[in-house]
């Protein structure tokens, strides 16, 4: 039995480093995505100070990222009867977090360079030098790829996970 629980903790650990390596592909800082794998990986709601000790950070942090996930919605507080300290749980559900990771990173980074690529093409357009007109038609070429990208994202991460994974089939088949 310690044997196995001692694997599970070795597995556990490596995800979490893992994930939190991941993290930062997809917008979020290596604690934040390693309190986000803890909690996912928890049986049980987890405390501040669980996650604080488990992965050694500080409370500062550790409030602070925790605070970060509920915002994003990757995370919830619970609460326990009898209970003063707040509990988190993750969200478990694989395609439910990637939309949620999907909407946030759509916020943070595809709309605002949507919004900078509009900018740079209208206030190019008319420019009549042949370094304007290139500019110009990049630019535009740019918003028009980086609005298909979103809408189509905005498509896919508003399907149901089975349609999602059927249509994703047949156009990689």
């Amino acid at each position: 039995m310690i044997a196995e629980e001692e694997k599970l903790k070795r597995a556990r650990d490596e995800f979490v480093a893992q994930w939190g390596a991941l993290g930062t592909q997809w917008g979020i800082n290596r604690t934040m995505a390693q309190i986000h794998a803890l909690l996912m990986t928890a049986p049980q709601p987890l405390t501040t100070d669980d996650v604080m000790e488990e992965l050694e950070i500080s409370r500062g942090n550790a409030h602070t990222n925790l605070k970060e996930l509920v915002a994003w919605g990757l995370i919830r507080p619970v609460v326990k009867k009898g209970e003063r300290r707040e509990f988190f749980e993750a969200e478990k559900d694989v395609w439910l977090i990637f939309t949620i990771v999907a909407r946030e990173r759509k916020r943070r980074e595809i709309e605002p360079a949507l919004a900078i690529l509009s900018k740079c093409a209208g206030e190019s357009e008319g420019i009549q030098t042949p370094e304007g007109k290139v500019f110009h038609d990049q630019m535009r070429a740019l918003e028009d790829f980086v609005g298909f990208a979103s809408k189509m994202s905005d498509r896919i991460a508003s399907m149901k996970h089975g349609f999602a994974i059927q249509l994703a089939t047949k156009l990689l088949g």
